[in-house]
């Protein structure tokens, strides 16, 4: 056998490894469909070319230029900048379960970095689904157009999914930190549509919200804390900072609704402008 050869043949028993990790690390063993989308998209081709700077257990940085290396728990340095980055994947794995994305259903993707979650979405829903990618960096968008050429039921948009024009969905999957649930994101869900984001305050940790639109309001509950590069254009810093002390006095896995009013009552976690979290 040629080196080249053994080596493509290690690097997808590498990936099958990491499928089964990651399925593992969200208690989704049985979850067959997760563990396949993490075996399949391979991580270095969405990477850019190497060396690669990747983050992980508390270390500062260190640069690898084995792709082997990438099958880890770790992110991967996307630009200049080390918050841009392309995402942690155990997270990425627990959201795509509490999600449920079924085949033939439709998700808008708010920031799609290069495209590496985005072709995860796109198997999972397959050919007769649909993804609308969102990425506000234009170089980072154009690469994810490249990376997903191959699916073309997958569509990148060089803009932001704060202010875009959103087509109606089954899933929406936010991958940058918002200080609210957005209208446009609640408003773009179909009846038992999902949305699911991570709310953030100013500093420190913040939530993964699972939002589903029921006929008649939404229910909603807090999936893992999160850490997350801020959304542009949603985020409201006197919000963050309530975010803020709210996280800090506990009692986020109470939550169990998201009311869309200004009439707070006593079961509220958290009250935004318009917008609040119950416990009920």
């Amino acid at each position: 056998m040629e080196a080249s050869e053994h080596k493509a043949g290690s690097l997808e028993e590498r990936r099958a490894t990491f499928g089964r990790e990651m399925a593992r690390s969200g208690g989704l063993i049985e979850d067959g469909r997760i563990m396949g989308v993490f075996a399949t998209v391979p991580r270095e081709r969405f990477a850019g070319a190497p060396p690669w700077r990747i983050f992980g257990g508390g270390e500062e940085g260190r640069w690898v230029s084995d792709p082997s290396e990438l099958y880890q728990d770790v992110l991967i340095q996307l630009k200049d900048e080390a918050a841009i980055n392309n995402g942690q994947p155990s997270l990425h794995a627990l959201c795509f379960a509490a999600l449920e994305i079924g085949e033939g259903e439709t998700v808008v993707h708010v920031g799609a970095g290069t495209g590496y979650y985005t072709a995860m979405l796109g198997l999972l829903v397959g050919a007769g689904g649909g993804v609308d990618a969102y990425e506000i960096e234009d170089d980072l968008a154009e690469r994810a157009r490249e990376n997903l050429k191959a699916m073309p039921w997958v569509r990148v948009h060089a803009e932001s999914g704060v202010q875009a024009s959103l087509p109606e969905c089954d899933v929406v999957y936010v991958s940058a930190g918002a200080t609210e649930p957005l209208g446009i994101w609640l408003e773009a869900l179909r009846v038992r549509g999902r949305l699911l984001f991570p709310l953030t305050p100013e500093e420190g940790y913040g939530g993964m919200l699972r939002v589903t639109r029921n006929p008649e309001g939404y229910a909603a509950r807090f999936l893992c804390g999160a850490k997350f590069v801020g959304c542009e254009g949603a985020r409201d810093a006197a919000m963050g900072r309530r975010l803020e002390e709210c996280f800090m006095k506990g009692g986020a896995g109470e939550v169990r609704s998201l009311r869309r009013d200004d009439r707070p009552d006593e079961s509220a976690w958290c009250v935004g402008k318009g917008w609040w979290l119950s416990r009920r």
